[in-house]
């Protein structure tokens, strides 16, 4: 049986991807903070069917990633899917951000991303598995619209997260374990979009939405279920030649410079 352990779960992309995946027939194990949450996941994939394991798990924590990702991979039967999807989000310039701001983010954002990764590794080898790591267009470029959109700690973790899965696939490939990333541009309906709006005044808001919207050429945002099919191909041994590869999931967005 394909089974797969989703970290941020409990809503927005994760959250798609643990239903799609059930739906696809795939055992999903999802992992969040948000316990509340998760468990109502959890329990409407079982109620339809489907085969489904909520673990409360802070990817910043090891001991919380060993025992989520255990859990799961003994109620399932081994592991073969990862998808890193937790994250979090600071609107903050450089000059405003203070080291406990900075160590925060990068414990959830990227520490988190090599905590799960090593487990999982060390579950799926000898192979075949396929690793999925939600990076941002952020990782790929710049953006000022007038007002932080994110911030330079967000940037960084995620530009991270693109070099950490281009190195890890290249080292385990000969084991036909495939690593990719997406780069999602402005979706909406997650929760790092209301942490955003929660940390920004209505004028920044106002300011950033106009932005966003002029800038992408389909003129407008992505939504968490646009972006399942192309984590199920990365998923699904359809794409069981593509490792290493950064994939923008944007509207057109880097496409265009200025």
């Amino acid at each position: 049986m394909v089974s797969a352990w989703i970290s941020g779960a409990a809503s927005g992309i994760g959250e798609a991807v643990a239903r799609l995946f059930a739906e696809e027939g795939a055992a999903v194990g999802l992992a969040d903070v948000q316990s509340d949450r998760g468990q109502v996941i959890a329990g409407e994939i079982l109620s339809a069917g489907g085969r489904a394991l909520f673990t409360k798990c802070d990817v910043s924590r090891s001991d919380e990633v060993r025992a989520s990702i255990e859990q799961t991979a003994h109620a399932f039967g081994g592991l073969s899917i990862i998808v890193n999807c937790a994250g979090i989000v600071q609107v903050k310039l450089l000059h405003e951000l203070d080291e406990a701001d900075w160590d925060r983010l990068m414990a959830i954002n990227l520490r988190g991303v090599f905590l799960t990764t090593r487990k999982g590794l060390a579950l799926m080898l000898p192979g075949p598995g396929s690793i999925i790591n939600i990076s941002s267009i952020l990782g790929l470029r710049g953006f000022w619209p007038g007002s932080p959109a994110a911030s330079i700690s967000y940037s960084t973790s995620k530009a991270g997260v693109i070099g950490f899965t281009r190195q890890v696939a290249a080292e385990y490939a000969v084991e036909k374990i495939r690593v990719n990333a997406i780069a999602p541009g402005w979706h909406g309906g997650t929760a790092l979009g209301a942490e955003r709006r929660a940390a920004s005044s209505p004028a920044d808001i106002k300011i950033f939405e106009e932005a966003i919207h002029a800038r992408i050429p389909m003129k407008h945002r992505g939504v968490p279920d646009d972006l399942v099919g192309l984590v199920v191909y990365l998923a699904s041994d359809a794409s069981h030649y593509v490792t290493g590869q950064v994939i923008a999931h944007d509207g057109g967005w880097d496409t265009v410079v200025a």
